[in-house]
């Protein structure tokens, strides 16, 4: 059965969609089953995938209406990568799910159909810790934190966790922290090292070695609609990510 991590982080601008959707390609690189679900309103994954956000069907039709995750996915340019697209009608959603049987439950119920299919679910969760983040949370298996090497990059933080905790104690005992990994990390300021410092004392023994770096090329590859992978293989925010992939790997293999 596939393993499912949602990549959250409730503070926006953080890197989260950018290492949602780069961090499946490498994945898929190294001959991984890769699907992302994007959960997020924003609808970046989708884009910055090259899918337009004007489908008729996506996520949003799986959770809420008849359709299966099979009908509305999608392939990427990159071979064993699929996507599952947020479409406009995303944006409504947590207003919906309110009255919803197993509101917390619809994607975690609508996965099971699907899981055996892939080694990897990735879930791009929404910039918050609405509905739609706790219905990420309770399908997952573990909880990827990117982290921004920024002044305020702690902040909220503690909130993320507790949220985390909540759902531990109440929905989903196995749910697990996989770790933290530090984005737009630029080594020359003392503050970035700072807040790696301060990682630490949030997770111990939880923080990935792969530290992803400010790089011009990362921040133009959406605007192709591509991943590092396609967009620049050869620089610093490409390495960066095939390296965290292959430590990823080490740290979710069962063997």
């Amino acid at each position: 059965m596939g393993q499912v991590i949602s990549v959250v982080n409730q503070k926006g601008g953080v890197g989260k969609t950018t290492t949602a959707v780069n961090l499946a390609a490498y994945l898929s690189q190294l001959g991984k089953f890769v699907l992302l679900i994007d959960l997020d309103p924003q609808s970046n994954a989708t884009s910055n995938l090259g899918v337009s956000k004007d489908l008729d069907k996506g996520v949003y039709e799986v959770l809420t209406g008849p359709h299966s995750f099979r009908e509305v996915m999608v392939d990427t340019i990159h071979e064993y990568y699929k996507l599952i697209p947020a479409t406009v009608s995303l944006a409504g959603a947590g207003v919906e799910f309110v009255n919803l049987d197993r509101r917390e439950f619809r994607l975690y119920d609508n996965l099971l159909e699907i899981r055996n299919d892939f080694d990897y679910i990735i879930i791009d969760c929404p910039p918050s810790l609405g509905l739609l983040t706790i219905n990420g949370l309770v399908a997952s298996d573990q909880v990827l934190i990117p982290v921004q090497a920024e002044y305020f990059a702690l902040e909220g933080l503690g909130q993320l966790i507790s949220t985390i905790s909540l759902i531990q104690e109440n929905i989903k005992p196995e749910l697990d922290i996989l770790g933290a990994v530090l984005t737009m990390y630029d080594k020359r300021f003392k503050l970035a090292n700072d807040v790696l410092m301060e990682l630490y004392r949030y997770f111990p023994n939880k923080i990935f070695r792969s530290v992803i770096p400010r790089n011009i090329r990362l921040s133009e590859a959406p605007s192709h609609g591509k991943t590092i992978l396609a967009y620049d293989p050869k620089s610093k925010g490409a390495k960066a990510y095939e390296r965290l992939a292959r430590e990823f790997v080490y740290h979710t293999s069962p063997y």
